[in-house]
């Protein structure tokens, strides 16, 4: 059996902000190991290359910049660039990005964690593991990934309780690491999208960015955004303290209803490169599943 690779060729990777790129100024970064300069002409246009004779698509939609990482130009299978639902050409009103000590499939597991909230963002303004209590989610299979389907917030922390009343939650996730989550309540809208790029083998960038109808946004984001930050760096810390032990190569078993999103997350991995693999359309080896652990 052939093994999965660790970076998924012909899909969109989220890349930089707009905003970081600006007309006559190129801007190289490294993606999946390969060192990529995009540009933007005086039209606006913007352009990638990895060297003289190689480039690759990208697209600008709602102020991300965003690469397809292809394998072979001529049969490109483009599909449509992530996209936060209601915001249509809205650029985010937050964003926060960190680099992460590890490879893109622990920082997509880190993500896909339910169980590991209580444990790791630790805050007086958040929660503690003493207030654990059962969740029962119900998911449903979705473009290149899985949804928790819509439902009504059980434990209200501060920012949820700033949103408004009745707060409803919804959150998606997709190869190869983008995860949306989407709150509502009786008169606003708040998306978070958070995107995992590989830079290499060993290092990973988390890029997490706010869309809202909040009109008070803008005067809380520093705030808010401390708090992003305090998240993203709690995540990094754990993260630090897994690749001392990962050094021994131990055996790491995922089990029960916590770890499912994980297993889902290496089940499409799989199916996505066997798929192209074999010059056929993508089929979801997700089913609608209910699913229950402590968090």
């Amino acid at each position: 059996m052939t093994k999965t690779p660790l970076f998924l060729r012909n899909i969109w990777y989220y890349a930089l902000p707009g905003k970081q790129l600006k007309i006559g100024k190129p801007l190289s970064k490294t993606l999946l190991n390969e060192q990529i300069t995009f540009s933007r002409d005086r039209s606006g246009k913007i352009f990638s290359k990895v060297d003289e004779i190689k480039s690759y698509p990208i697209q600008e939609v709602q102020g991300n910049i965003w690469i397809y990482m292809s394998n072979d130009q001529g049969s490109l299978k483009l599909e449509d660039v992530p996209i936060v639902p209601e915001f249509r050409d809205q650029s985010p009103q937050g964003l926060e990005s960190i680099r992460l000590p590890c490879n893109v499939d622990h920082a997509v597991g880190g993500l896909l964690d339910p169980a590991h909230i209580a444990f790791v963002h630790q805050a007086w303004w958040w929660r503690s593991p003493q207030t654990l209590q059962e969740v029962v989610k119900n998911f449903e299979p979705s473009l290149y990934g899985f949804t928790m389907q819509k439902h009504s917030l059980e434990q209200q922390t501060l920012f949820y309780r700033l949103i408004g009343k009745n707060p409803q939650i919804e959150i998606s996730f997709r190869l190869p690491g983008i995860r949306i989550e989407r709150i509502s309540t009786d008169k606003h809208i708040v998306c978070n999208l958070t995107a995992i790029t590989p830079i290499s083998e060993n290092e990973t960038e988390e890029t997490t960015m706010f869309y809202t109808t909040l009109s008070w946004f803008p005067i809380l984001s520093p705030l808010l955004l401390l708090f992003a930050r305090i998240f993203l760096n709690q995540d990094r810390e754990i993260l630090l303290k897994q690749q001392i032990g990962l050094k021994h190569q131990p055996p790491l078993t995922l089990v029960g209803d916590a770890d499912a999103q994980s297993r889902w997350y290496y089940r499409l991995k799989a199916e996505f490169d066997r798929s192209q693999l074999q010059e056929r359309s993508f089929v979801n080896p997700i089913k609608a599943k209910t699913l229950r652990w402590r968090s």
